[in-house]
């Protein structure tokens, strides 16, 4: 097998084309970034005092028939138009969770889009849909209907999530690949801060999602901007799209595309894709090395899902302005973008990622012993694990890709953040066991668990994006290297 790489030898590692795909995606991608930190805003704990008779206005009263609920912060929400206290605070939190069902289902969803029908249609239909289902979702009527809509728009959010990803992934050259991974954040810190910037000029619930979502139809127009993976085209044994697209993108690129279709024939023959049948799910199970690979990858995305959202449930508990918290709690993830691509740039891909969970989890073990008074410390090392966290997360994304070839990579991640999924749900109620130190002792071990799982896996820095099963199985990385 070659060690070149098809994209880096004929457009480019990443020049001004891909950089404007980058752009495009990064701006295309904001509902996403809004609908997965929104609920501080449109689904809040809220203050009220209880008008009943005989209660006297007393503050925060349970049960409550006519709560009249304090607007200084947030005009309207979700949680006061449909009065979601008292014996219906649940519903408050499954409207919560049941986006995190629809990521799951997006997830499995559109990466099987994605490796069946092309990266293009998926990364479309998930960006169009979520903003789509957000503006349905700011004018149904019934409460039901929403919890319905915030179904839908998980699944919009799971496909934008990997889609993406996953094509801007195959666009790039493989020495781009460190960069990218911290390149494709830009759109989840930036979207962090918008949305709290929004939020306090848009203090309705309803108007913030519309807001957030209607200008983004205009996402429509990605469909003659954003071209499909050359990657694929071959494993699909489209030949002539992928040298046609090439040689469009060479030239925006500004090099030469005198050997590219030279080029693509070697490689074409190289992986032997010609005929390449349809891929399911099943394939992650059908041969050894891919066996292995989802069953750790699965786990892994699962223990840093769990870890990473349960120590943000310490974070998300700070005392303040709203808004303000919003935005410090998005500060603090931007340098570990930075550490990324360092990680990336510089070190092994185990190695770096190893080394976020082990700090993740050393640093929630110090937590743990740190006194309850000297409130600053505890919070330094609860923003210390929860960067750990993130940080493992982004380069999973990049490990997770590099690890799976092209004809099941989306369908590989989409079932890797299923279980992603899992972890998420898991770690609320392991926040509220009500013993502090037993809950931050199990996030601490998942960490060190996912650590040592990454070890037994393939080291991928530098490989060439392989495109087939049989290269997978027959290439000479090792289960453990």
């Amino acid at each position: 097998m070659s060690t070149e790489d098809l994209i880096e030898k004929t457009i480019g590692r990443f020049g001004k084309y891909q950089t404007w795909i980058l752009i495009l995606i990064t701006i295309g991608r904001y509902p996403t970034e809004f609908q997965l930190n929104n609920v501080v805003f449109i689904i809040p704990a809220v203050e009220y005092q209880c008008l009943d008779d005989g209660v006297f206005n007393a503050t925060n009263y349970c049960p409550c028939e006519n709560p009249k609920y304090d607007q200084s912060t947030i005009v309207s929400s979700v949680t006061s138009e449909w009065d979601l206290i008292c014996d219906r605070t649940a519903y408050a939190s499954f409207a919560q969770s049941v986006i995190q069902i629809g990521i799951l289902a997006g997830s499995l969803f559109f990466g099987h889009i994605s490796d069946r029908f092309g990266r293009k249609p998926a990364v479309l239909m998930s960006l169009l849909f979520e903003a789509v289902f957000v503006a349905i979702s700011a004018v149904v009527p019934q409460f039901w209907m929403f919890l319905f809509c915030r179904f839908l728009i998980g699944t919009a959010v799971g496909g934008t999530m990997l889609c993406c990803y996953v094509l801007l992934i195959e666009l790039s050259g493989k020495s781009f690949r460190a960069y990218l991974t911290g390149l494709h954040e830009i759109s989840f810190i930036t979207g962090y801060i918008i949305l709290a910037v929004i939020a306090y000029y848009v203090r309705d619930w309803r108007k913030l999602q519309l807001v957030t979502s209607v200008p983004w139809l205009a996402v429509i127009v990605y469909y003659w901007l954003i071209p499909e993976s050359p990657r694929w085209l071959l494993t699909m044994g489209r030949k002539k799209e992928a040298i046609s697209i090439l040689i469009y993108i060479a030239k925006k690129n500004n090099r030469s595309i005198d050997d590219i279709e030279v080029i693509v024939s070697r490689e074409e023959e190289a992986s032997k894709q010609k005929d390449q049948k349809p891929v399911s799910y099943l394939d992650l199970f059908k041969t050894p090395n891919i066996r292995i690979y989802t069953v750790i990858a699965a786990l892994v995305w699962m223990f840093c899902s769990h870890t990473f959202f349960g120590v943000n449930q310490y974070i998300g508990r700070l005392q303040g302005n709203i808004y303000l918290n919003v935005i410090l709690s998005a500060a603090t993830l931007a340098p570990g973008l930075i550490l990324v691509i360092i990680g990336t740039r510089f070190l092994k891909r185990k190695t770096s990622i190893i080394i976020s969970f082990t700090v993740a989890a050393m640093s929630l073990l110090i937590f743990i012993f740190v006194p309850s008074n000297i409130e600053t410390l505890m919070l330094l090392f609860a923003i210390i694990g929860l960067t750990g966290a993130y940080t493992s997360f982004v380069q999973l994304y990049l490990f997770t890709s590099e690890l799976f070839p092209t004809v099941i990579r989306n369908s590989a991640m989409g079932f890797s953040s299923m279980f992603a999924r899992f972890g998420g749900f898991v770690a609320p109620f392991v926040v509220n066991i009500g013993v502090e130190w037993i809950s931050i002792l199990i996030f601490s071990s998942i960490a060190f668990v996912a650590a040592l799982l990454c070890y037994f896996l393939p080291e991928t820095k530098d490989i060439v994006l392989l495109n087939s099963i049989e290269q997978t199985e027959v290439n000479k990385h090792k289960i453990i290297q």
